[in-house]
């Protein structure tokens, strides 16, 4: 049977932004306020909790695949302790530039490739972001709430709702979720 999932963008969601630079190394990622929780309550209200992330650095060989995975790794060990750990992780490693690059957000492509691997209801489904891209995202792959974690982005796309940071996330959550 499926089930709804909220879907989460990484850096300036799950972890803070490193400014103009990458999280380059596991010793770059520090968790944002809040977001343990908020996976928790996620996965406690059943819903599957999904990471779609683009991580253009290792395209532009800033960093390797194997220095991505070991920060995710590193990542879902710690989420883990706290029963927050993602079900499902999707990186999108290509260049901005790439002209066959198909997962690049604001694709669907990550989030559908998800629901079809891990039997998730989009129609039920939020997705947490900070960007335009990440909105749009969530809106091609036919998710219809959107919460977008206010940034540095400059935005045009309207989310579903805005918060100015993750501390307020647990509280729309739990408004959010069924």
């Amino acid at each position: 049977m499926s089930r709804p999932a909220v879907i989460f963008d990484r850096d300036g969601v799950v972890n803070l932004t490193p400014g103009a630079g990458y999280v380059l190394r596991w010793s770059d990622f520090h968790f944002s306020t809040g977001i343990i929780d908020a996976l928790r309550l996620c996965r406690t209200r059943g819903y599957a909790t999904v990471l779609a992330t683009s991580q253009q650095g290792v395209g532009r060989k800033l960093m390797s695949q194997a220095d991505l995975d070991d920060i995710h790794t590193r990542m879902q060990a710690h989420l883990r302790e706290h029963n927050a750990a993602f079900d499902a992780i999707y990186a999108c490693t290509c260049l901005q530039t790439d002209p066959g690059c198909t997962c690049r957000k604001p694709s669907a492509e990550m989030i559908l490739r998800a629901a079809a691997e891990h039997d998730l209801d989009l129609s039920q489904s939020l997705l947490v972001g900070d960007a335009d891209r990440d909105i749009e995202m969530g809106m091609n792959a036919g998710v219809p709430v959107t919460i977008r974690i206010e940034s540095e982005n400059p935005h045009i796309v309207t989310a579903t709702h805005t918060l100015p940071d993750t501390t307020g996330l647990i509280e729309l959550l739990n408004r959010c979720l069924h």
